[in-house]
């Protein structure tokens, strides 16, 4: 699933925090952390990179695990048991997953990289540690998920990208 980073790939959480408010999609992820929560919010966070073409879900798996898009397009695909596909595009300063993290349900879609993308994951895990240790941040992260998934679920077209 993971690309090999180039040298020069540097990740900083404050480039994520950047792409999140500089987002005019109609799902963007919408929460005002400070410079502080941010900086809080990478130590429960893995960054990694996908190269164009590359898998970070496949529908019908089990994993629970959201990503946030700092950088890049990521193309999900949904296919139904009569074989008709549909898609959807998602791109910085959104995330991907929420539907699986929420419902404990299998992936929907599948999510490939349209090109090189920079991402941060969070695990079912690792959100709770931070519930547990920084819960009015966990608590306004979970408010923004949830706000995109709604958004999400209300636009027919963009059904599809909760996974």
């Amino acid at each position: 699933m993971n690309a090999a980073l180039p040298a020069n790939l540097r990740f900083d959480i404050h480039g994520l925090a950047q792409a999140i408010a500089h987002c005019n999609a109609s799902d963007a992820l919408r929460c005002q952390f400070s410079p502080q929560s941010w900086d809080i919010l990478a130590g429960y966070m893995q960054p990694f990179a996908l190269g164009s073409g590359q898998v970070l879900i496949e529908q019908g798996a089990t994993d629970r695990t959201i990503y946030f898009i700092e950088s890049g397009t990521l193309s999900v695909h949904y296919e139904d048991e009569k074989s008709r596909v549909r898609m959807a595009l998602v791109g910085p300063g959104t995330v991907i997953g929420e539907g699986s993290f929420f419902s404990h349900q299998a992936r929907s879609a599948t999510v490939q990289a349209s090109g090189a993308c920079k991402l941060w994951s969070l695990t079912p895990i690792r959100f709770l540690e931070l519930a547990n240790r920084q819960s009015p941040l966990a608590l306004e992260l979970t408010m923004a998920m949830g706000g995109v998934m709604a958004k999400r679920l209300y636009n027919r077209p963009k059904r599809v990208a909760v996974t």
